[in-house]
């Protein structure tokens, strides 16, 4: 390099300095949270039930992945996760198996929520999740908050499908929306068991004992409803999807490590 030659030792000792890597204080970035030891990933407890988690998807009703939900894994607290094998064990005796929408998720993913709930320009997904809510009331309906039960990891949104269970096309981003609380063989594609809405329906249809749901669907949701009650789950009754598993190992923890394997390793 003939043009460093005359430059004094001091010199080159500086321009070594500026172009060194950062140093490890500098560049290393903050260590995401763990789970605590009692968090568990489903498949590792039952690898039969079926995981179509939305969230790690743009199907769902913001239209995008959803923060933190970096793979798509179903993690839950371990007595919550046994009970689901009970379940699991019961239903497919019957000829179904359990499938699981969503688990544990992290404050991060809430709190993206909100900052979509408050933000009544983004409505790229009402013509199939709350067609007939108006934006502005999702805070004061009760179907967007500030906490969710499943940050606390006992909570799981599911549903039941009829074996042997049918593939299920994924979502094409730009895809025609059409209402969830449509028939179901007029609603998005779904091997789910007829449940009388899709998943995550912003809709009074989607009360889990709601009049206007009878036959098979009422069936349906009381085959779900009553297979996990007797597991010690509780149905959230605006949701016929929505179950948490008492007594909660964490009842007033929210947390808020990312969905991803990497967080229930403690080495």
């Amino acid at each position: 390099m003939p043009k460093l030659r005359g430059l004094t030792a001091s010199v080159v000792a500086v321009l070594a300095l500026g172009t060194a890597a950062p140093t490890a204080s500098a560049s290393a970035a903050k260590p995401e949270p763990k789970a605590p030891k009692e968090f568990v990933a489903l498949r590792d407890i039952d690898p039969t039930i079926v995981q179509e988690m939305r969230y790690t998807t743009r199907h769902n009703f913001i239209g995008k992945r959803i923060d933190g939900y970096r793979q798509p894994i179903c993690i839950l607290t371990k007595p919550a996760a046994l009970a689901l094998r009970k379940a699991q064990r019961q239903l497919l005796r019957k000829g179904y198996t359990l499938k699981v929408y969503d688990c544990y998720r992290p404050q991060r993913a809430v709190d993206h929520f909100v900052r979509w709930a408050k933000d009544l320009n983004d409505q790229a997904m009402k013509r199939e999740f709350y067609p007939r809510v108006d934006k502005s009331r999702l805070f004061i309906d009760g179907y967007i908050a500030e906490k969710s039960g499943h940050s606390r990891g006992s909570t799981v949104d599911l549903t039941i499908v009829k074996l042997p269970a049918r593939h299920t096309r994924p979502y094409r981003p730009g895809e025609r929306l059409v209402p969830c609380y449509l028939p179901k063989d007029k609603r998005f594609p779904d091997n789910s068991a007829d449940m009388g809405t899709g998943f995550d329906c912003f809709d009074t249809l989607s009360h889990t004992l709601d009049p206007r749901i009878k036959g098979r669907q009422r069936a349906n949701r009381l085959l779900l409803k009553n297979t996990l009650e007797s597991l010690g789950y509780v149905n959230l009754p605006e949701e016929w999807w929505h179950f948490t598993h008492k007594p909660e190992l964490f009842p007033n923890t929210y947390f808020d490590f990312p969905v991803t394997r990497r967080s229930l390793t403690h080495r």
